[in-house]
């Protein structure tokens, strides 16, 4: 499966992936383990990709105190990009100290998918709020396309409308239903955009997120 996804990975023009498992309570997340996954996988895909391993990590009390131990274990190899996934059920009013304090470690929170989560669905200033504190706000690819149907569709064109947006990501799980593509997001903010927009989500931003370098493209959101 994972020689499937790069094949289609390539085939759409993505020269990079990010690996993230899941970080959370029923997936352990073994970084030297899933090192050494990763160099049997870079031997598989060849030359056409090239690869970083970080995680997606879900944002509860004991994960947090771990990454605040250990922060290298968690974020995108190389950088202090550390991708956060949010409960669907709840939003904690500590969220933005816990984020904060990773922030003063000089780590960058990606949120990822807020689109889909059914919380921020209901909130969506909490996203601005987010951006407006230096977090990154990621949105899945296929959410732009309505594979996730019309509410998280709406909800990624309002973060787009409000400048909240500097990452989209494949998401992907699989070859068929969540496989590695971007051309199809990237061709939906380009019509309804611009081209520039679409270029520095889909490929200036994340390149700078894999080098460990600031954001080209950073606006102020949009206050509704």
């Amino acid at each position: 499966m994972s020689e499937e996804m790069c094949r289609v990975a390539v085939k759409d023009g993505i020269r990079h992936i990010v690996c993230t498992p899941h970080a959370n309570d029923d997936y352990r997340y073994d970084r030297p383990q899933l090192q050494l996954a990763l160099q049997q996988l870079k031997k598989i895909a060849g030359a056409n990709l090239t690869f970083s391993l970080g995680c997606d990590f879900h944002f509860s009390y004991d994960n947090i105190q771990l990454a605040l131990e250990d922060p290298d274990k968690f974020v995108i190899s190389g950088t202090d990009y550390l991708l956060v996934e949010f409960s669907d059920y709840a939003i904690s009013p500590a969220i933005t100290d816990s984020l904060m304090r990773f922030a003063a470690m000089g780590i960058r929170p990606v949120i990822t998918h807020p689109e889909r989560n059914l919380m921020m669905q209901r909130s969506p200033d909490h996203v601005i709020r987010f951006a407006e504190n230096n977090c990154v706000i990621q949105v899945t690819a296929n959410s732009l396309t309505g594979h996730w149907g019309e509410g998280p569709k709406k909800m990624a064109r309002w973060l787009l409308d409000h400048d909240a947006v500097h990452v989209i990501a494949s998401d992907a799980h699989d070859p068929s239903f969540r496989p590695p593509i971007l051309s199809k997001a990237y061709d939906v903010v380009a019509e309804a955009y611009d081209d520039d927009l679409a270029r520095a989500l889909v490929d200036d931003n994340p390149a700078a997120i894999v080098r460990g370098l600031p954001l080209p493209y950073f606006p102020q959101p949009l206050k509704k």
